[in-house]
């Protein structure tokens, strides 16, 4: 059969089916003239048909049905003795003498079954009676179709509660026994059908088995289906029965499905009360079968039952589900010796989600869990299998989903043990999944002793680790630092030595992970380190006893290590905006040695490390910024800072640049606030030099050009004047005012748009300022414009 061609299979179908159509023709004629012997004839021949070889299990169940659908009509004509007029005991008897044992045996079954209806008979003796007939068929795909046959014909009729053939009390058990000696029977045809044929069709032979699974499977269904069949009746007869069954056929198509097929029909309680029989049975299956998966929809189907009701988990306790399971799993990988890496972290898998579902309250388990999952990685010299990889992942990733809090993670003993298993990419990819789920549930981590913990699971983000060669892209190497980054602020402490024993481990970490890193992770340090300064601002700094306390002065120490390690990187542009930050909270902290240093360095950094025009630029606007918002420093302190600071304004490279800088140090000496500086000569001699620096400008231009440059220094210059002119200066005047605004006009030929809509809008606001009136008013009153 498995050597013949599909065309040829194609004719033999056409053939057989042919026949019964020719056959079925006679017989709808014996039929409509009530001719039971010419009836019984050419149903025998028909049915002949079916004792073909030659076609697939597809094509002969097309074949079959053909046959079945004529059986039915028969069947109604058997019912009616008046119509044939002998008497169903005869009928079974007559049925007998068929020729050919398979036509025999279907017709046999179709009187056996008007024959229980008519009560004449018991029930279980006739049903006893076909199943023991059927034993005359052994070739697998007849017998199976014809045992099928039988199934299907007697499933009204079986001896349940309430059926119409309900007997004594052992009537149940009569049904059951029926039940399971033709899954018996029909399981040991399916598997004969491996030996059908030479071995080199293997493949196909075993995808033919695997069409015919159901026909076997359907007892199971019925099985379940009986209302009669109890806890007692299963746990004593129906589990045992069928598991001797699936183990003594060591067949592993027939193991999977018939596990699967258990798991499937029979109710959640069941499993629960036979578990430990039912996961004996796992460990002796062939190694070939994939018990893994049988397992996990088990443990998904016991994990569904227990989310149903609250009641259900005390019998999950009572049973001990969790270690009958555990052991079960660690016999199976013990049997299996070849089992890959993958399916015994799937199992595991499996397990914890079960526990997650069933006992999420119990830690414990979970660490079980992971012990066992870190045992078997231990006997792995290297996990390169990805799917594996994969699934470790997820193993790493259920108690996240489930607690969404990586903190309850973090208690879990075998966790990082499990990790570093991982290879390094992968290790990567889990410390990405615990750091998102830290800020999808804005978790806090808040003691030394969790956020070491921490940064030992996420070291693959932190640092290179060992053997590491792959190039990193440099997108996906700034997305990892920026977590980390984020993922710094998160770590918070309420108690200031808690809070820096914190800032002191994220610090001995960062520091681990090379210079490469550093420009990523040191601002948000920094940042959470102000943050604490700010906490304990106008605390002395003075520190007594043997344990040091957490003081301004010793945190700004640890912050002066951390942006000096920054710009020896270096990154000298960042390192200087943190030195300006810390310097703004030494301001508030009333330590001034430490705002001068902290200025100090960042003058250094801008004489040494800073070359780029523009960057020096944005420097000298930065500085000026943070110094005029200073008001720790001494007299004699500031007069330094603020003169070294004039001095890099006048030496920018560029006329322009140099111009807004010397006209921004003005602010420097103009400070609003009650202890404000108010120094107006000062201020007056920053814009003079500012005009002359314009207006040097403005020459190089023409000279380049050939014609006037922009006017736009002198117009913003203008702006300056005014707004110290509002302040009180009386420096500034109105007559300079006015002749600035005159120089500006005179400036103003051939001078672009921009600078034109400029001045307009500068001149409107004067003119809007005069017509105000009062103070104000009268102070303008005198320019003209």
């Amino acid at each position: 059969m498995l050597l013949i061609g599909a065309e040829d299979e194609e004719k033999w179908l056409a053939e057989g089916i042919a026949g019964i159509q020719h056959n079925a023709f006679y017989l709808h004629r014996a039929l409509d003239s009530n001719n039971l012997r010419d009836a019984l004839k050419y149903s025998a021949q028909m049915l002949s048909e079916l004792r073909t070889s030659k076609l697939s299990p597809q094509k002969y169940y097309e074949l079959y049905m053909r046959a079945f659908d004529e059986l039915r009509i028969l069947e109604m004509f058997f019912k009616d003795e008046s119509k044939h007029g002998v008497s169903v005991v005869d009928l079974y008897e007559l049925v007998q003498h068929a020729g050919n044992i398979l036509p025999r045996l279907y017709l046999l079954c179709t009187v056996g079954s008007v024959y229980i209806k008519s009560k004449e008979a018991p029930a279980k003796e006739l049903l006893q009676d076909l199943v023991e007939m059927c034993h005359g068929v052994q070739h697998p795909i007849r017998g199976l179709f014809l045992r099928s046959y039988l199934a299907q014909i007697s499933r009204d009729k079986l001896l349940d509660i309430g059926s119409d053939y309900e007997g004594d009390a052992d009537t149940v058990m009569d049904a059951v026994e029926f039940i399971l000696e033709n899954f018996t029977e029909m399981n040991k045809l399916w598997v004969r059908m491996q030996l059908e044929g030479p071995g080199r069709v293997r493949e196909k032979r075993e995808k033919e088995r695997s069409a015919l699974q159901e026909l076997v499977g359907k007892n199971l269904h019925v099985l379940s289906q009986i209302e009669g069949v109890d806890l007692e009746i299963y746990k004593e007869t129906v589990l045992p029965r069928v598991l001797e069954q699936v183990v003594n056929c060591k067949d592993d198509l027939s193991q999977y499905y018939l596990m699967d097929c258990i798991i499937q029909v029979f109710p959640d309680e069941y499993h629960l009360q036979t578990l430990e029989m039912l996961l004996a049975a796992c460990p002796q299956v062939q190694p070939t079968v994939d018990i893994k998966t049988v397992l996990s929809r088990l443990m998904d189907r016991l994990s569904k039952y227990a989310a149903s009701s609250a009641d259900v988990l005390t019998e999950f306790l009572q049973v001990e589900a969790f270690t009958k399971l555990s052991n079960a799993i660690e016999k199976v990988i013990e049997v299996q010796v070849d089992m890959p890496a993958v399916g015994a972290i799937t199992l595991y898998v499996s397990l914890l989600t079960f526990t997650l579902r069933v006992h999420p309250d119990r830690l414990d388990y979970v660490d079980q869990v992971l012990g066992a999952c870190v045992k078997k990685l231990s006997s792995i010299p290297k996990l390169e299998d990805s799917r594996a990889t994969k699934q470790v992942v997820a193993l790493l990733s259920a108690p996240l989903e489930k607690y969404n809090d990586t903190v309850t993670a973090l208690k879990i003993s075998n966790y990082p043990r499990v990790m570093d298993h991982l290879d390094n990419g992968t290790n990567k990819v889990m410390a990405m999944v615990i750091i998102e789920s830290i800020m999808k549930n804005n978790t806090c981590i808040s003691t030394a002793d969790k956020v070491e913990v921490l940064f030992e699971l996420i070291k693959g983000l932190i640092k290179d680790l060992d053997g590491a060669t792959d190039e990193l892209d440099e997108e996906d190497f700034k997305d990892e630092q920026n977590s980390v980054a984020k993922l710094i602020h998160m770590l918070y402490n309420n108690e200031p030595e808690e809070m820096l024993k914190i800032i002191c481990i994220v610090w001995k970490h960062t520091m681990a992970g090379g210079p490469k890193r550093l420009p990523f992770t040191v601002p948000s340090l920094v940042f959470s380190a102000l943050r604490l300064v700010r906490q304990l601002q106008g605390q002395e700094g003075d520190i007594v006893g043997e344990e040091v306390p957490a003081t301004p002065k010793k945190i700004f120490q640890l912050l002066s290590q951390m942006i000096e390690a920054l710009s020896a990187v270096p990154s000298p542009e960042l390192a200087l905006r943190l030195y300006l930050q810390c310097a703004e909270a030494a301001n508030g902290c009333d330590l001034e040695y430490v705002a001068y240093e902290f200025f100090t360095q960042v003058f250094v950094l801008y004489e040494e490390e800073i070359a780029n025009s523009k960057a020096q630029v944005t420097a000298i606007h930065l500085i000026i910024g943070a110094l005029q918002r200073m008001n720790v420093f001494s007299v004699e302190n500031r007069d330094t800072l603020t003169h070294k600071t004039t001095g890099y304004s006048a030496r920018l490279l560029k006329k322009p640049d140099q111009c807004r800088a010397v006209y921004a140090c003005s602010h420097l000496f103009w400070v609003d606030g009650q202890d404000g500086i108010r120094d107006g000569e000062r201020v007056l001699l920053c814009l003079k030099r500012a005009l002359r620096i314009a207006n040097a400008a403005q020459q190089m231009a023409s000279i380049a050009r050939d014609s006037s440059g922009p006017v736009t220094l002198f117009v913003e210059i203008l702006n300056k004047y005014l707004y110290y002119f509002e302040k009180g200066n009386k420096q500034i005047t109105a007559a300079a005012i006015q002749h600035l605004i005159e120089l500006i006009n005179t400036e103003m030929q051939g001078d672009s748009a921009t600078s034109d809509a400029f001045l307009a809008s500068t001149l409107r606001y004067i003119q809007f300022q005069k017509q105000r009136g009062g103070v104000m008013g009268a102070k303008f009153e005198s320019i003209k414009l």
